[in-house]
Order: C-alpha cells, then sequence, then structure tokens
C-alpha cells in the first residue's frame, strides 16, 4: 500500500485551507471530503464577513472557489467518509469505503454540526430566517424582531449579541428556568429588548409557503395550547455536535466532544495528528478563524515531517 506524505478529513474551511498550505508546501495532500463537502458553510445563504469579499458571497459559491484554489495547487480529493482510524502505529491508517490509506501524518478539520429542532419546516427555512450563528447573521437582521431558541449559556450570549442589533429579541425555552448562569441571565434579560417565553417548545416554523421564516408556532408543554409568535428570524442555540465519534478512544475528547489540542497549536497527543477548525473550537466556530487553524496546522505538517527527514 503507498503512503501519503498527507491526508486531510474533511473539507470546509479549514481542511481546504490546511490544504493549499500542504500542497504549496509540496506534500499533495488527499482530501477526504466527508459526508458535507464544503462543510457547514454550503448550507449558508449569504456570507458577509469573510475578508476579502466586501459585497458578499454566497457559501456554496466561497468554498467552490476556495477548493478549486486548492486543486490548482495539486491537492487531490476523495468523495467518502472515514469509518474508522488506526492511530496506534504509523503511518496511520485511515479506513473508508474505498479501502485503507496510509498516511505519515493527519489533519482532522471534520468540523461541528449545529443541532437543529428537527423539525420538516426548519429544514425548508434553514438559511432563509433561521441560522445557528448571531455572530454570523445578526446584521441582517437589524431593527428586526427575532426569537431564540435555547435555555443554556449560549442560547443567551447569542441573545445578548442579537440585542445590540434587533429591535425585540425573545428567548423561547422549553423548561420553566434556565441553564444559563445567573450573571449571564440577570444580564441578558436585564437589556431593555429581551424578553423570554418559557415552558413551550417550537413545533413548526413559517413559513415555507413564502419561502422565508415569518413565526414560529409554539405549544406549552404542559397544556398542549398553541401559540404563534411573529417574528423576522430564528436563531437556534441548543449546541453543536462535533464530528469526532470516529476519534473516540484514540484523540483526547473534552466532555462535548470537541478535541483537545496542545499548548494552543493544531497538535493532539498524538505525534503526526493535528486538529483544526470547529472539530476543536468549541468557542468561536467561524469561518475565519476555521481557516487560520487550517493553515496553523499545515505549517504545523510541514514542520514535523521536515523535523522527520522528509
Amino acid at each position: 500500500m503507498d503512503v501519503e506524505q498527507l491526508v486531510i478529513l474533511g473539507s470546509g474551511p479549514a481542511g481546504l485551507t490546511a490544504a493549499i498550505y500542504a500542497a504549496r508546501a509540496s506534500l499533495r495532500p488527499l482530501v477526504i471530503d466527508g459526508l458535507q463537502p464544503g462543510g457547514q458553510l454550503t448550507t449558508t445563504f449569504e456570507v458577509e464577513n469573510y475578508p476579502g469579499f466586501p459585497e458578499g458571497i454566497q457559501g456554496p459559491e466561497l468554498m467552490d472557489r476556495t477548493r478549486k484554489q486548492a486543486e490548482r495547487f495539486g491537492t487531490r480529493f476523495l468523495m467518502d467518509e472515514v469509518l474508522k482510524v488506526d492511530f496506534a502505529r504509523r503511518p496511520f491508517t485511515v479506513h473508508t469505503n474505498a479501502g485503507p490509506i496510509a498516511t505519515r501524518a493527519l489533519i482532522v478539520a471534520t468540523g461541528a454540526q449545529a443541532r437543529h429542532l428537527g423539525l420538516p419546516s426548519e429544514e425548508k427555512l434553514w438559511g432563509r430566517g433561521i441560522s445557528a450563528c448571531a455572530t454570523c447573521d445578526a446584521f441582517f437582521f437589524r431593527e428586526k424582531d427575532v426569537l431564540v431558541v435555547g435555555g443554556g449559556d449560549t442560547a443567551l450570549e447569542e441573545a445578548s449579541y442579537l440585542a445590540r442589533t434587533c429591535r425585540a429579541v425573545t428567548v423561547i425555552h422549553r423548561r420553566d428556568q434556565f441553564r444559563a448562569s445567573v450573571h449571564l441571565q440577570n444580564r441578558t434579560f436585564g437589556m431593555p429588548n429581551v424578553s423570554r417565553i418559557t415552558d413551550h417548545v417550537v413545533v413548526e416554523c413559517l413559513d415555507p409557503g413564502v419561502g422565508r421564516f415569518v413565526a414560529a408556532r409554539l405549544r406549552h408543554v404542559r397544556s398542549g395550547e398553541e401559540r404563534v409568535v411573529k417574528a423576522d428570524g430564528l436563531f437556534v442555540a441548543i449546541g453543536h455536535t462535533p464530528s469526532t465519534e470516529v476519534f473516540a478512544g484514540q484523540l483526547d475528547r473534552d466532555e462535548a466532544g470537541y478535541l483537545r489540542t496542545i499548548d494552543g497549536t493544531p497538535r493532539t497527543k498524538v505525534p503526526g495528528v493535528f486538529a483544526a477548525g470547529d472539530v476543536a473550537d468549541s468557542r468561536y466556530r467561524q469561518a475565519v478563524t476555521a481557516a487560520g487553524s487550517g493553515c496553523a496546522a499545515a505549517l504545523e505538517v510541514e514542520r514535523f515531517l521536515a523535523a522527520e527527514g522528509g
């Protein structure tokens, strides 16, 4: 079996940026696309905060252009998914549907997925008034009314951020008590344009028929009574799930499943294995920070292989 210099798992901003840098360093990286080629940005309608695009750019187009840039320098792509990995010995082995792949170094850039409510109407309107990232999309809701679903720190942080831009923010939580810290609750609900609706769940997003979010149908968790709350946007803040299950037992993960890295670098506890992007970032989760960490991971790989004399 031939041995690759570098295999990159994932083709979002982190994976593709790592591929660009690694390919320019003559490492001829192989990128395994994964189940969502292009990552979460392929579901983002408009990206206005990525440097270099003053007029904004659609997420799928940004990823397509980045992919072509990686291909230009010699990156190879395999449309497949990782079934299991063996980091016990080098070269490492990555098992895919197409068969095993051996590699001297590996970058994990498999990303994290925002948890959805699981409603058919939500999926139809995702990116059309429904988002999971206030930092990314608050700009589109200036002086408008929005809803935030969730009860933890993330939800209230999103609500607090949105309150600086939006006319009114309403937090919807399925329980009567919030899990967020008391300090964060006091700060968020102390803002004059933030309110709350407790003991309710979202059962339908309206209206797929008009092609954009206009309201949420809520149901009281005990009485079953329903009501419709109109709004211009809905932010789902019920957490993220990093794509790290396949690495369980071989790489260190935190309580939420994110990969642990060493001393603020992309290095993991396994020499030769590096992590980049949202798979190791539970705090920022931005395309530009993912791209930056992909660059750092590729530079670390180059130094690591050079130190080995190859």
